[in-house]
């Protein structure tokens, strides 16, 4: 039996024999046609009883067998990535400025900055970013350990949002930012929860710390 994360795969709940689900890194949500097609001919060929577009903008093939994994991944050919585990997982991303007429920045450049940079980091809990165009924030910052959303003076940056059992909304950090120093502003906030969380999410390490504490910590 494999355990969640091992050769990519997530345990699918079910009777036996034990079945898994794997879902392929597609940075920022974005796919090739290739990839669409790979997609649905290792659903076919596997068996696979259901395709699953996820939270994480990643698309899923369920129900997938031990014995299959393998060639399932090699006939893929794409990576695995992070699904589980203590690390950031996917950058969620809005279509952004070169596709929304809303968008006021890249999204897309950006998250696909973060997610080479940040994507797999061990942290010590699971984080999740989120990167919106505009201040209608589609990617859902509002819940992300971190998010970025795009004005017509760069980016506003915030913190300890979470979906979780125990939701909480993200804190605003700071404004206006241009591309280079939003991502100089996400490596001293990841940076700062590597140190000072006690394996919590970022939010709760907001709580405890407070917001003040934390933006005299990363020298704002």
């Amino acid at each position: 039996m494999l355990k969640d994360g091992e050769k990519g795969v997530i345990r699918q709940k079910g009777k036996a024999p034990e079945t898994y689900a794997i879902a392929p890194h597609l940075p920022c949500g974005l796919v090739t046609p290739d990839q669409l097609r790979n997609l649905a001919d290792a659903a076919e060929k596997y068996d696979a009883a259901a395709l699953k577009v996820t939270s994480a903008a990643r698309i899923a093939l369920v129900g997938i067998t031990e014995e299959d994994v393998d060639a399932a991944w090699q006939d893929l050919g794409m990576d695995p990535g992070h699904a589980v585990g203590l690390c950031v997982r996917s950058v969620k991303a809005c279509p952004g400025s070169n596709f929304c007429r809303l968008a006021k920045q890249d999204s897309l450049k950006m998250g696909m900055a973060l997610d080479k940079t940040y994507h797999g980091m061990v942290l010590p809990s699971k984080m999740k970013m989120g990167v919106s165009g505009c201040k209608i924030q589609c990617a859902e910052n509002c819940i992300k350990d971190i998010g970025l959303y795009g004005t017509p003076a760069g980016w506003t940056i915030s913190i300890g949002g979470n979906g979780s059992a125990r939701p909480r909304l993200a804190d605003l950090l700071v404004e206006d930012l241009d591309f280079e120093a939003a991502q100089d502003m996400v490596a001293k906030v990841v940076a700062f929860y590597r140190e000072h969380s006690k394996r919590e999410r970022m939010g709760r390490m907001v709580d405890r710390l407070g917001l003040d504490a934390i933006k005299q910590g990363i020298g704002l």
